[in-house]
């Protein structure tokens, strides 16, 4: 009867095996092509491309590239830019930007210096300047969150602020005298040949880590800045997230401009500039890395050390002294490409 051949079989072969072109593209059609091995080069493509500029380097001024010094030198200079960058996590997870990061660092530096010169324990200079950073970023928080000023906009407006109130607070002069041998002590202290600003930004790495990976927090972060209608329409208290992602991207700036300090033993008014677009730049390029098409705090790293080891390497081989912006200026504009690209694939 004609309808036999529309019941279903009920013997587990398909309806169609062995019929037609069905059964030559079957899975177990012998001489298939196989899919060619993920070796992770849309997560790890920094690592190979940082151990590939390592060889090259390596091979290119082995005397000065290739030795335990430079490797130091390379971990300690950047750690300062790193801890700037994690700090910018924060707000850039719940997408906003802090513009004002590296002007609340640099202002940072000049307040604590400033409290020194004028008979402030060391101590008590830096919790002061810290509590100031808090209360940049809440200042920043309110701007964005309060007044609904746009958060490029209104944090350029502040970085402005800051910079012209480093500038009053200096007169324009660098500070070198007046501050205590302990504080200056703090900052040269070294453990393995690494200093100590090192350290502390491996264990403020590790912080923001726990927080932004592994707590409700974290992922909450993360859907105000996917996307903002639907975290709030869950539940979810966006303006409260992003006020704290603002007033703890400050403080942290702030806690950095301290370290700083500390390493320099001086302070000017304009430190904290030229920090804006190598750790906007690690951000950024970060976010193309490990957790691809959002930022995180392991990705930064990577970036933040692979730009480093690029910029070092072309020094080294003789490479003028503007090739540090000039490198950094494209590794920001190759980063937000890229990261665009990963966040709409995604």
């Amino acid at each position: 009867m004609t309808t036999d051949a529309a019941e279903p079989r009920t013997d587990g072969v398909p309806p169609h095996a062995g019929h037609g072109p069905v059964a030559q593209t079957s899975p177990a059609t012998p001489g298939r092509l196989r899919r060619p091995p993920n070796l992770g080069l849309d997560r790890f493509s920094g690592l190979y491309v940082w151990a590939a500029a390592i060889v090259i380097f390596a091979v290119w001024v082995p005397d000065t590239f290739l030795t335990t010094a430079n490797a130091r030198v390379v971990a300690g200079d950047q750690a300062i830019t790193a801890m700037l960058a994690i700090g910018l996590v924060l707000p850039l997870a719940a997408g906003v930007f802090d513009l004002s990061c590296a002007a609340t660092m640099g202002f940072s530096v000049t307040v604590v210096m400033w409290l020194q010169v004028h008979g402030v324990n060391a101590l008590l200079a830096a919790l002061i300047t810290i509590a100031v950073g808090a209360g940049i970023g809440a200042l920043n928080g309110f701007i964005v969150v309060e007044l609904r000023v746009n958060s490029f906009i209104g944090t350029l407006g502040v970085s402005s602020i800051l910079t012209g109130a480093a500038y009053w607070v200096t007169n324009g002069q660098q500070i070198v005298e007046g501050v205590s041998v302990n504080f200056l002590d703090f900052g040269g202290f070294q453990w393995w040949g690494l200093p100590l600003p090192f350290y502390l930004m491996l264990v403020l790495a590790a912080v923001v880590y726990i927080v932004i990976e592994h707590t409700t927090v974290g992922r909450y972060l993360y859907a105000v800045g996917g996307n903002p209608q639907a975290a709030r329409l869950a539940g979810v208290r966006d303006r409260r997230l992003v006020f704290g992602a603002l007033l703890t991207s400050a403080t942290v700036a702030a806690f950095t401009g301290v370290v700083l300090a500390s390493k320099l033993g001086s302070a000017s008014y304009d430190v904290g500039l030229t920090y804006l677009l190598p750790a906007f730049s690690a951000v950024f390029l970060g976010s193309t890395q490990i957790r691809a098409g959002r930022v995180n705090v392991l990705g930064t790293l990577v970036a933040i050390y692979l730009l480093a080891t690029g910029v070092k390497g072309l020094q080294l081989a003789g490479a003028p002294v503007f090739v540090n912006d000039l490198f950094n200026g494209l590794a920001l504009v190759v980063a937000v490409a890229l990261a665009g690209r990963s966040a709409r694939r995604t």
